[in-house]
């Protein structure tokens, strides 16, 4: 590569084997190096003050503070902060709220070894990028109408095993009100049954298990 500075990275992730295996791939390339490692959103905001990268990977899932909500403080302290998203999951919902929030590629776990590099040089040149199956899925629900706040609580009840009364009595509504919604999110999701649309919903990252 060319004599300029190498490309400076933050790996978060709360699971280490894959901070390592990060760290061992960006070690074989002359152009970018590990400045700062976090397991958490809380200490990737720390670190992130402390190391003013040039590129953060950012894992969603993680204890103490998600990646979207440390996505969000460091965009809102660091407007021109470059963060990827690395996730295992290929949900349309939840790559749209990652980009909203301010990540710049949304990348899959599996395809770390084959992506992660290219995708590193890509952010720090100012693009964006998005892993093939999940652009495809974004396209294919594009216009759609999606759930609201509140058909998401009863969506996210449902997955938790909560029948209607139980719904209505843990949101403070009537039962009435829980089977609209409920009649409602069959609708959006072109789901069977409550099965089928908590299905629906986990893959496309409406809702999540944690």
């Amino acid at each position: 590569m060319s004599d300029r500075a190498p490309i400076r990275i933050l790996v978060v992730d709360d699971h280490q084997l894959i901070r390592v295996g990060i760290s061992t791939l960006i070690l074989s390339e002359s152009d970018m190096k590990v400045v700062g490692e976090a397991s958490n959103g809380l200490e990737a905001i720390g670190k992130y003050r402390e190391c003013h990268p040039d590129v953060t990977l950012m894992d969603l899932q993680m204890p103490e503070m998600s990646g979207f909500d440390a996505t969000v403080a460091i965009r809102n302290e660091f407007p021109d902060a470059r963060i990827i998203v690395l996730t295992t999951y290929t949900g349309d919902v939840q790559a749209q709220r990652a980009m909203k929030a301010g990540a710049q590629a949304y990348l899959l776990k599996n395809l770390l070894h084959k992506e992660l590099l290219q995708t590193i040089r890509v952010v720090y040149a100012g693009r964006k990028a998005m892993a093939v199956e999940v652009a495809a899925q974004v396209a294919e629900h594009t216009g759609e109408e999606g759930l609201t706040p509140k058909e998401i609580d009863v969506l996210r009840l449902i997955a938790a095993g909560n029948a209607n009364k139980q719904i209505a009595a843990q949101l403070s509504v009537t039962e009435e009100t829980v089977k609209s919604r409920v009649k409602n999110i069959l609708d959006k999701l072109g789901a069977n049954d409550r099965t089928h649309a908590v299905t629906i919903g986990l893959k496309r990252g409406i809702i999540d298990l944690s």
